[in-house]
């Protein structure tokens, strides 16, 4: 399917949509002042070693020490039964090569890897290994023998080092896996050099910048334009794909519109509705989804739609829809980690597996990895979406200062209730002349209308006088209560 990339470049931040036939399928952002650090090489210094997690903290120059587990230490030679526990690898204050694999995410920090790649244009580079792997993408048979040995043919004769061979090398010329060869060779010789001289912790290598990432990883053969709104920008991308990719260089084009290219394509709309929770179908139906910290979960709803033959029928038509939006909403607010699906319960086994096939058949367009379960027992699809980096919604918001997260305040009514006990422990502990509560305007109204009488009780139990004020800047949860 024929796509569009367009990329909105500013001071602060580079974004960058995906769309498809018009409609935007993937958004990416990157802002200057928390750039991501997946790709990255740092000469680490181990602060901690955990055996118990077989597992260790490495500072690499970041505000929180990064994670590295035993799995991700990479050992010459070694398989499951002879691998080392993690206190005969690593000890305290060791300086260690490692590449971040996960950024930092909400309370976790990035995780590392001693197992390092550098990613070109058609090809992978893994210095420590010595095998040709080639992109599960690539399914035709021979096609797949024919890239190794093109591959084969170009590698230079003292080669140790391993290739991934990317799905962009489908019809690579051996020239173009040459030039690859060749600048990811000199890329690991500078890298290797620098960890020499520079002493931990220090950032090495620093992957592409969004803008140029695009050019690396997203553009394809269906790819019919990428449009740039930054005249600076287009010049560096331009010489970028002229020197790595010279069949990408003449569908760029400098966008110079006076409406913003984000608006023209109705992006701006598209970011405002992945960040609500309620999904609307085209059919009446709905989706609500829930991110938390453990799993995010999506739970489909008929809503207005009655269709028009019997409810089984409804239903079926309703999921199937469902479906398709929930696979482009994951990639939209590039949700990960793990995904509980509440399809409308289906009584027929046809009909589930219908859902199904047009789940997976939908999912097939997002390069993420994922594996998806059938249906439970209690009628949930269970699936995993690896997570790499922050989803939008955490990029673009943070929690409410009011409710703290939790989406509900206590009503005005619970929070008098709190305010009269609080005067009864105050009374209590402190020989006052008086008190004064100071609460938002609902808790006052409440407290000289519904609970006037209560207010008034207490007053005459404590024998000290209760007088109110109200403040403009507290939110319902917030008071006070003074002593006079």
């Amino acid at each position: 399917m024929s796509n569009e990339i367009l990329v909105n470049i500013t001071p602060q931040e580079t974004r960058v949509a995906i769309l498809e036939q018009g409609v935007t399928q993937e958004l990416h952002i990157e802002r200057t002042s928390g750039r991501g650090i997946v790709g990255n090489i740092y000469n680490g210094r181990v602060s901690r070693v955990l055996p118990g997690m077989q597992s260790a903290f490495v500072d690499i120059g970041l505000d929180r020490a990064a994670f590295l587990h035993v799995a991700d230490i990479w050992e010459a030679g070694q398989d499951d039964e002879s691998a080392k526990p993690i206190e005969k690898l690593l000890y305290e204050g060791n300086s260690i090569l490692v590449q971040a694999i996960k950024d930092t995410i909400g309370t976790k920090g990035a995780r590392l890897s001693t197992q390092v790649s550098l990613a070109g244009r058609m090809l992978v580079y893994l210095p420590q290994e010595s095998h040709i792997g080639i992109s599960q993408r690539i399914e035709d048979d021979e096609e797949r023998e024919l890239l190794r040995e093109k591959l084969q043919h170009v590698l230079p004769v003292e080669e140790t080092g391993g290739y991934i061979i990317r799905t962009m090398a489908e019809a690579a010329e051996e020239h173009d896996l040459k030039a690859d060869i060749e600048y990811l060779h000199k890329l690991w010789h500078d890298i290797q050099q620098k960890s020499l001289t520079d002493s931990a912790p220090v950032l090495l290598y620093q992957d592409l910048g969004l803008s140029h990432r695009v050019l690396r990883d997203f553009v394809n053969d269906d790819t019919k334009r990428i449009q740039i709104d930054s005249r600076e920008n287009y010049q560096n991308l331009i010489t970028f794909a002229e020197n790595y990719m010279t069949n990408i260089a003449e569908r760029i084009d400098l966008y110079t519109g006076e409406r913003p290219l984000f608006d023209l394509y109705s992006v701006e709309d598209e970011i405002e509705k992945s960040l609500a929770k309620r999904v609307n179908l085209k059919s009446g139906g709905y989706l609500i989804i829930d991110q938390t910290e453990a799993l995010t979960t999506m739970d489909v709803n008929t809503g207005g739609y009655i269709g028009v033959r019997n409810f089984d029928d409804t239903i079926y038509k309703t999921n199937l829809e469902a479906a398709q939006v929930i696979a482009r909403q994951l990639r939209l607010r590039n949700l990960g980690g793990i995904v509980i699906i509440d399809f409308i319960d289906m009584d027929s086994e046809e009909h589930k597996n219908s859902v199904l096939t047009e789940f997976n058949k939908a999912l097939m367009k997002d390069r993420t990895r994922m594996t998806v379960n059938g249906f439970t027992t209690l009628g949930l699809v269970e699936m995993t979406r690896k997570r790499t980096r922050e989803s939008l919604s955490h990029v673009l918001c943070e929690s409410c200062p009011t409710c703290q997260g939790r989406g509900e305040i206590r009503t005005a009514q619970t929070i008098c209730y709190e305010i009269l006990r609080e005067l009864l422990r105050e009374s209590r502990q402190f020989d006052a002349n008086g008190f004064r509560i100071l609460a938002a305007q609902p808790v006052i109204d409440l407290f000289l209308d519904e609970e006037s009488q209560s207010l008034a009780q207490l007053g005459d139990f404590i024998a000290k006088p209760i007088s109110l004020q109200v403040e403009e800047s507290y939110t319902q949860e917030q008071y006070d209560v003074i002593l006079m």
